[in-house]
């Protein structure tokens, strides 16, 4: 997998060499992390937070609602790593809190924190970062060190956590090249039992395809932001294509859970798909690419793209235009589109835009659709039995979504703030 870097200080991007150095800076955060999105999780990193130096909870909360985010920097407590979590985060990477002992006073692996730590959500969600120059674990934004050494260190600390992220920090900004030696000794020294992230001075794809080889995922800084490296390419090189004989399978998937087809992409379908943001795939019949809905216009509108485990497998989440099969069915595995939330919207979106004579949608002014609401709550709760209530709660539903649309707020940010709730 490859995963973007954004690192946050006083609000805007930057790039640092080595932790002190500002090499760029960017103020366009959040576009960033959608653009990000469409290729892995995003590492978003607290940067002011990591140095003590406050932090920018604002901006990240942002960034949560445009991508799938690992979140790190300055996280000391079980109870921030909830709430990141309750946000959206993915996943959450800790630092310096993980090689201080209870006490705070020395350095050592701190397996009570971790447990802590693991135990509040999830050895799955929590990354420990192996930060190290020449060797030795540094903390407090790089400019401490531990005595710790990296290797047997890491170890430790792997018992916890379902991945490691090891910076290079001597590499770190310079894009001199990855120290392979290093990311090879971590992976032996941990067994395989936790997987490994490797970040600090990638600065050529052929590094990411010897990272991926490895069994490791990369993630891009200085490389990313400079263009050396297109996050389009590193992805394309992050896949075992040796393992398939250069042809992988590929699972569409609507944003809504449903799987619409599979087929098999070559590295020029990938690009294509890349190129075009519609899913391409490669047909095996007549051994050339085709588009999906080239023709039809049922085209797979792609939103992101996850590798399995193993990459040897890749999930596109996708917005279908129109039916997935070639048999007119919205599916190809025979099960019709379940009606969502979200299509709804869909429909509603439509009336608005293109009102046909005598819709009742279009004519519901921002006035009378709040004084519908206020009646058919009402109503709702009134309702006497079970085929009232359905009645009823499909017409309060209808036109809260009417507003929703009206206000230019989507279903799915709704769904968003519930599930933020539920993970509190």
């Amino acid at each position: 997998m490859v995963i973007a870097s954004i690192d946050i200080q006083g609000g805007n991007v930057v790039q640092l060499k080595q932790g002190s150095q500002l090499m760029l800076q960017r103020d366009d955060a959040p576009q960033l992390a959608g653009e990000f999105d469409r290729y892995g999780e995003v590492a978003v990193i607290d940067l002011d937070a990591a140095m003590g130096n406050g932090n920018n909870s604002g901006m990240i909360k942002q960034l949560l609602r445009r991508a799938e985010c690992r979140v790190g920097g300055g996280i000391k407590s079980a109870e921030q790593a909830k709430e990141l979590v309750s946000l959206g985060a993915r996943k959450i990477i800790v630092g310096s809190m993980a090689f201080r002992d209870t006490g705070g006073e020395k350095f050592a692996v701190n397996g009570a924190f971790l447990e802590t730590m693991a135990d509040a959500i999830g050895r799955e969600r929590l990354i420990v970062a192996v930060d190290a120059k020449a060797g030795e674990i540094v903390v407090d934004g790089w400019k401490t060190r531990t005595g710790l050494p990296l290797a047997k260190s890491a170890a430790s600390a792997a018992a916890y956590a379902g991945e490691l992220l090891f910076t290079c920090v001597d590499r770190e900004g310079t894009m001199t090249g990855i120290d392979l030696e290093a990311v090879t000794s971590l992976r032996d020294a941990c067994g395989g039992t936790c997987a490994i992230t490797a970040a600090g001075g990638v600065s050529t794809l052929e590094e990411t395809a010897a990272l991926a080889a490895l069994g490791c995922d990369v993630q891009l800084g200085m490389a990313l932001y400079t263009g050396k490296i297109l996050l389009k390419d590193a992805f394309i090189e992050s896949l075992d294509w040796k393992k398939c004989n250069g042809m992988i399978p590929v699972i569409a998937q609507s944003y809504d859970g449903q799987v619409l087809m599979s087929g098999y992409t070559d590295r020029e379908a990938l690009a294509q798909t890349f190129a075009r943001n519609n899913l391409c795939f490669h047909s095996r019949t007549r051994n050339k690419l085709w588009m999906k809905g080239e023709h039809s216009g049922n085209v797979l509108r792609l939103r992101r793209l996850r590798a399995d485990c193993d990459r040897d497998t890749l999930l596109a989440v996708v917005d279908p235009a129109g039916p997935a099969c070639h048999t007119g069915a919205w599916s190809c595995f025979g099960t019709n589109r379940r009606y969502t939330w979200e299509q709804l919207q869909e429909i509603i979106e439509e009336r608005f835009r293109n009102p046909a004579p005598g819709s009742y949608t279009a004519t519901l002014d921002d006035q009378l659709v709040r004084e519908k609401i206020l009646e058919e709550a009402k109503e709702i709760c009134t309702a006497k039995t079970h085929d009232e209530l359905v009645w009823e709660a499909a017409d309060l539903l209808y036109f809260i979504t009417v507003l929703l649309e009206r206000d230019g707020v989507k279903t799915e940010e709704v769904l968003d703030e519930l599930d933020r709730r539920h993970k509190k």
